[in-house]
């Protein structure tokens, strides 16, 4: 299907592909792995024609059709999301509009003179339309935006009125509707939460289309691939299996070439020492001269390179008192929807409360209130004695002064501690060598969201209030704070769409809005996310497993 053939590419001094091959065959899906800054992205460029290998052959047929999903969204304005979603299914999408355009032109009296013409194109138009099944369009297309979180008065409302990452969902969805031959996506689960993430898993599940995908969501990509593409030091490796068996069988692989590096070095010094202690000698000059060849003719074998994971010993945060927060009879509501009518809780010294809901349900709202960055309309929320509490959300970045470097920001917010406490804790989060002096206003989200977490766990609250953290982590530092937080002895609620933070930390579960939205009651189960789907049968509220 897309073949590369001894691919080679750089730009100026780095070099990204070196004599590379690599094969996307029909129907498969595969998971693209590497650090930052290997290729991925170059390596999609490659196959919708925007970039070209230096050297080598990139081959994909002419009839092919690709929908290629990219964080980078183009401009939406001027149609409804239905629209702009339908927009991108093909020649299909084409004629749904190119109808929509003849329709106005029918009732526009000021053509009248032109209705012939417009009536034939109306009808060549239409039967094409009907034969590619055009008529069920608008229904799939709800479908898809539907289990993207969309609800009915957003899907007929403006696409310029959207929030990037409501926009990025649009242009997910014009891909998924297209049914491309073949599916590029970079990050797709990057603005989705667990419910539409869920809904993704089984869609691409059921499609023909090969798929070709990054993603930093290690369940997400267990589930679809049935292969890994790693790319690293100029090479696409290729490993049958998914995301766990890719780790399992890397580590097995680098495991056996350290042996034979071993292996071959001690073989290489022996030779050395015969070659040292007779190259003097005449009677042996011929041994000696043989084995000096036999050594230029081997092939060296080099060690693996061994990606870095730096770890963090997090400090220990000051003791709370048993009652860290209560909420009573808290209630809030956005001019006539209510997200919160009498809610009671109390959160205890040592719980881990990960917070579930759909869309609307007041996640955020729920945390902004016990953070104390938004009061209720009524009732009342009372946090605990000796408390010291950390708020994470993505407004938090603009904690960050833009003007500093990575660096220069940490020597301000901790001007008494050692460089090499700060450079431990800045490497624990994937921040080594020149990233460091980066200024913060040219960094990514992703790389301000582990800065800002980099910098509240340097010195831990011991009541952490988490919204999203894991959002544009890749997988090493995602599974480091799991990690680290694991043994965190403080107390947590938080906001997670990742099943692996989920699984990993939560003690408590608290569900909003039950099985028929926001306005059912909460529901708070004393057990880990484990236990609440094993108890309740879905991943997320009202998603089936």
């Amino acid at each position: 299907m897309i073949s590369f053939a001894r691919i080679s590419k750089q730009y100026g001094r780095q070099v990204l592909f070196v004599d590379a091959s690599f094969q996307l065959n029909p129907g498969e899906k595969i998971g693209l792995v590497g650090p930052n800054g290997a290729g991925k992205t170059t390596l999609f460029r490659m196959i919708v024609g925007e970039e070209n290998a230096d050297e080598g052959d990139v081959s994909v047929p002419k009839k092919l059709t690709i929908g290629y999903f990219r964080q980078d969204v183009e401009e939406m304005s001027g149609r409804s999301v239905l629209d702009e979603a339908i927009a991108g299914s093909g020649r299909a999408g084409a004629l749904h509009h190119e109808l929509e355009a003849l329709q106005h032109a029918m009732s526009d009296p000021s053509r009248e003179a032109e209705m012939e013409t417009i009536l034939a194109r109306f009808g060549e138009v239409q039967e094409e339309y009907d034969h590619l099944g055009g008529y069920a369009l608008e229904a799939q297309a709800r479908e898809v935006l539907h289990g993207l979180g969309f609800d009915d008065e957003r899907i007929d409302g403006d696409v310029g009125a959207l929030s990037g990452g409501w926009k990025m969902r649009v242009a997910l969805s014009r891909v998924l509707l297209g049914r491309p031959d073949i599916l590029l996506m970079d990050e797709p689960t990057n603005h989705l939460d667990l419910e539409s993430i869920i809904w993704l898993e089984a869609f691409l599940k059921s499609l023909p289309s090969a798929l070709l995908m990054t993603s930093h969501d290690r369940e997400f990509m267990n589930r679809i691939v049935t292969k890994i593409a790693e790319i690293d030091s100029g090479e696409i490796t290729l490993y049958s299996g998914n995301y766990d068996f890719y780790e399992r069988e890397r580590s097995i692989r680098e495991t056996n070439r350290e042996a034979a590096y071993a292996r071959q070095q001690a073989m290489l010094a022996k030779e050395q020492r015969f070659i040292d202690r007779f190259s003097a000698h005449a009677a042996k000059a011929a041994q000696v001269q043989s084995r000096i060849k036999a050594l230029d003719k081997i092939e060296k074998i080099e060690l693996p390179k061994k990606r870095a994971v730096v770890h963090f010993d997090f400090r220990r945060p000051p003791r709370s008192g048993d009652e860290v927060a209560t909420l009573d009879a808290v209630r809030k509501a956005y001019g006539a929807r209510v997200v919160h009518d009498g809610l009671s809780m109390v959160i205890r010294r040592g719980e881990r409360w990960c917070v579930m809901g759909r869309n609307g349900a007041g996640k955020t709202t729920l945390l902004r209130m016990v953070a104390g960055v938004l009061p209720p309309d009524s009732g009342g929320v009372k946090l605990g004695a000796s408390l010291k509490l950390g708020y994470f959300s993505q407004q938090a970045l603009d904690v960050l002064d833009p003007t500093l470097t990575v660096w220069e920001q940490f020597q301000s917010d901790f001007p008494k501690e050692s460089v090499g406490a700060l450079r431990s804790l800045l490497g624990a989060f994937q921040f080594s060598g020149d990233d460091v002096e980066k200024r913060i206003k040219s960094l990514s989200g992703g790389e301000k969201s582990r800065l800002v977490l980099a910098r509240m766990l340097f010195d831990p609250p011991n009541f952490l209030v988490l919204d999203e953290p894991t959002n544009h982590l890749d997988l090493a530092t995602k599974e480091m704070l799991v990690e680290a937080l694991k043994d965190f002895e403080g107390t947590m609620l938080f906001v997670s769409h990742d099943r692996t933070f989920l699984r990993g930390l939560s003690n408590r579960v608290l569900e909003l809005g039950g099985e028929t939205g926001s306005e059912a009651e909460p529901h708070l189960y004393p057990g880990s996310y484990v236990e609440y789907v094993e108890r309740t049968g879905h991943e997320a509220p009202g998603v089936h497993t």
